[in-house]
């Protein structure tokens, strides 16, 4: 696109933005990645898991981040949170994983993907009202090898996300608890996952344009889910191409188009419940408002 062509305030150079490899993330940002979104800033790609993109906005590195939203209490006076295109949503939560049915965790070693994670927050919350003397240790693993190391009793438990609650039966394991059947029991508030990040420094419109750029995309990816389908199984890991289905079909939803009312209150109720158990900083009143 020529300068000429280019609409008023928008980036001259590509924005540079990490994501996940995961299905919804491949998905959502199919057209965007691809030049298909008419007028959409420029985007140089970045895939990295979830734990490296909280790294990676707690440093400040990139311009467009997908992160936990456990993060953002040490990334909102850099980044702003859009008000679509992250994860949120209902029987979709992390799950805590044994290899024999109803363990006693109390005391126990329980695998993580990320201290710094919305399931390790969401674990945490639970853990607090259903285990009152804690578990006994928590270790960081890689997403992909936490239930292997169930499996082979390396560690008590383990704490999975995503794909994980289609496949842990592959590997002989039993779900003790379901962090978002607790969550939104306990709050009758949606899950919240995954958000998208974008530094204030860009400005408003810039902001603005990346916002109605993801919404377009992930509107396009459902009016058209065969054109990202290329890109979803390039990235996917050798997932089943059904559960990558199953995967797009739970974390890909309205929220995804737009917060709204019971996405903010859902983020606010999340980072609120744990600011009181100290698990991160109190944040601002208005610190999740869109510029």
């Amino acid at each position: 696109m020529s300068t000429a062509e280019r609409p008023a305030g928008r980036p001259a150079e590509p924005l540079a933005i990490a994501y996940s490899p995961c299905p919804n993330d491949t998905f959502v940002f199919d057209a965007w990645a691809h030049g298909r979104v008419p007028g959409a800033p420029g985007l140089d790609v970045t895939f990295a898991d979830i734990d490296i993109t909280n790294g990676m906005a707690e440093r400040g590195e990139l311009d467009v981040l997908k992160v936990s939203y456990a993060v953002l209490p040490w990334v909102l006076e850099e980044y702003a949170l859009l008000p679509c295109g992250g994860a949120l949503g209902r029987g979709c939560g992390p799950l805590v994983l044994t290899r024999e049915a109803g363990v006693d965790l109390a005391g126990k070693t329980v695998a993580v993907p990320s201290e710094r994670s919305t399931a390790y927050l969401l674990f945490r919350l639970w853990a607090a009202d259903v285990l009152p003397d804690g578990v006994g240790k928590v270790v960081v693993l890689p997403f992909h090898e936490i239930m292997p190391a169930v499996r082979d009793g390396r560690v008590d438990a383990g704490l999975v996300i995503h794909e994980a609650r289609f496949t842990y039966q592959d590997y002989g394991l039993h779900c003790l608890a379901d962090m978002g059947e607790h969550w939104e029991s306990t709050t009758g508030l949606p899950i919240p996952l995954g958000a998208i990040i974008a530094k204030r420094s860009l400005g408003a419109e810039t902001l603005h344009a990346l916002a109605e750029s993801a919404r377009t995309s992930v509107r396009m990816a459902w009016d058209d889910p065969e054109a990202s389908r290329p890109y979803v199984r390039a990235h996917a890991q050798e997932l089943d191409p059904a559960v990558a289905d199953q995967h797009i079909g739970l974390y890909v939803n309205e929220f995804t188009a737009n917060l709204g009312d019971a996405g903010y209150a859902a983020v606010r109720g999340l980072l609120t419940r744990a600011a009181a158990e100290g698990l991160v900083p109190a944040i601002a009143p208005n610190a999740l408002d869109f510029p």
